[in-house]
């Protein structure tokens, strides 16, 4: 049985967006005089906002009330929203237009999972919109990576079952939500980070598509 639908994440995936997020936090965490480095900004990887903001302020050892850290998480995004207007064509990963064209050629529906609650003000400013058929909306769903919900939502979506879907990521956390959701994962970037992945490739461009549909469940697992 082959695969129906390929669910990617965004961020490292498909698009370099994850820089601007890491300028947004780094000024969130200079605001508060927290130590904050590039390091520090891969745990931040696949994970919502308010998760993030919270790894931020437990490296500086603070503890704040649920309204200022709301405060802190929209100034954030504010940040954000200031650099996507950046954000072009230029910023979509070697490979990902390829990599998407190739699954669409094999007959896969294509959907995008990310922990952005930005996700397709992203695609649209990469020119990725029309090529996804279905963004799970990470403000509608109760947990966020690396529990399997925003993927789970994403096959809703496109109407497969999770079974007959392959996920893309490069966060750990990621990975944990697609294996969680059933599916097989693909993981984009360290194999040693992302070791629970069923098959890992440096980077998209690397992303051997023959390779991905070779693991595609038997009938009686779909």
């Amino acid at each position: 049985m082959a695969f129906r639908a390929a669910i990617f994440d965004l961020d490292g995936v498909l698009v370099d967006s994850a820089r601007l997020h890491f300028v947004a936090w780094k000024r969130i965490a200079d605001e508060l005089g927290i130590a904050f480095d590039e390091h520090d900004n891969e745990a931040l990887k696949g994970v919502d906002r308010m998760g993030s903001l919270d790894h931020i302020l437990a490296l500086g050892g603070m503890s704040l009330d649920l309204p200022a850290r709301e405060e802190l998480a929209a100034r954030k995004n504010g940040y954000y929203l200031d650099a996507l207007e950046t954000m072009s064509d230029a910023d979509i990963l070697p490979g990902a237009t390829a990599l998407l064209a190739c699954a669409r050629a094999a007959g896969l529906s294509l959907g995008v999972a990310s922990a952005s609650r930005n996700a397709v003000m992203v695609l649209e400013r990469a020119g990725l919109s029309n090529s996804i058929d279905f963004v799970a909306d990470a403000a509608r769903v109760a947990r966020s990576k690396p529990a399997p919900d925003i993927f789970l939502a994403c096959a809703a979506g496109l109407g497969v079952v999770p079974t007959a879907c392959v996920g893309f990521e490069d966060a750990a956390a990621g990975v944990a939500a697609i294996k969680a959701a059933e599916m097989v994962a693909i993981g984009i970037g360290d194999a040693a980070i992302l070791a629970e992945a069923d098959l890992v490739f440096a980077s998209t461009a690397a992303v051997d598509l023959d390779r991905v549909l070779r693991l595609a469940p038997a009938p009686s697992q779909v």
